[in-house]
């Protein structure tokens, strides 16, 4: 904790999600306006004109309202992707690292034919033919992430399993799965940690990348990502459409990406030798 509060980067990072967080979970209680009202005497009302904090979009619809519960989607998607993901992939890496052998090749096979395909390609190819909501769009992001995650875990488990407190468990008897999740599990957490967190930032950025391209969450439920594909054409009249949720998208991904680089930094033991 010592080594993560002084990373100036990562506070940084905290700072700003816990700034999109209360804004995005508490904010829509504080404006006048939710997502769906519609006033079209202020349609492309420009960013501080009289309620509409960050101004309004074709319809009169208020961005602040828009973005905040765009916002509640995209963090969700990129939670919930991460957890899933991160379980996958840690469950496939320990048990591949663990058993080694004819069963850890296949498991690593099948990581390497995932990781073969272009996640951008392999994630829009399972949008077009499934019926786009948030939870659909979570699990396609969770089948396209989760193997980085066990990649990282197979390596460090592999690095663990003949050191004596494994063989030790297994001198005692200790089954199997009691060795792979009780012992070695807990000694791989601090990656696992760190590659949860980085999952969160390129989730939301996936999210953001397919709505964009029209196939992840559809109008009139807003996405950081559908907001931008619905702002492209008034770059030149109304800029502030795309500037602000733009701007939510880099906060959120710099974030996340600020404070896996300090958890990384913080779980390094060697860090207070340098």
């Amino acid at each position: 904790m010592r080594r993560f509060l002084r990373n100036r980067l990562a506070m940084v990072g905290v700072a700003l999600i816990v700034g999109l967080t209360l804004a995005c979970f508490v904010g829509p209680y504080l404006l006048p306006f939710d997502d769906l009202y519609i006033d079209l005497r202020a349609r492309f009302a420009p960013p501080g004109t009289g309620a509409h904090i960050f101004g309004t979009d074709p319809l009169g619809r208020d961005i602040a309202a828009r973005l905040f519960q765009a916002g509640q989607i995209s963090l969700l998607v990129g939670f919930f992707a991460m957890l899933m993901s991160t379980v996958v992939g840690t469950v496939v890496g320990v048990v591949a690292g663990f058993r080694g052998g004819w069963m850890g090749a296949v498991l690593m096979r099948v990581v390497d034919a995932f990781l073969s395909f272009p996640s951008i390609f392999l994630l829009l190819a399972l949008a077009a033919f499934i019926e786009p909501s948030p939870i659909m769009i979570t699990i396609i992001i969770a089948v396209t992430s989760w193997m980085e995650v066990a990649r990282i875990v197979e390596a460090e488990v592999k690095s663990l399993r003949d050191r004596d407190f494994v063989m030790a468990a297994r001198m005692l008897g200790l089954p199997a799965w009691q060795i792979m999740f009780r012992e070695l599990l807990p000694n791989v957490i601090g990656p696992i940690i760190v590659a949860a967190t980085l999952t969160v930032a390129r989730a939301i950025l996936l999210e953001a990348y397919v709505s964009f391209l029209g196939y992840g969450i559809q109008p009139p439920l807003p996405s950081w990502g559908n907001m931008l594909n619905g702002a492209q054409q008034y770059l030149d009249k109304a800029p502030w459409l795309a500037i602000v949720p733009g701007l939510a998208i880099t906060a959120a991904v710099a974030g996340f990406n600020f404070i896996g680089d300090g958890l990384r930094d913080a779980l390094d033991a060697r860090s207070d030798q340098r």
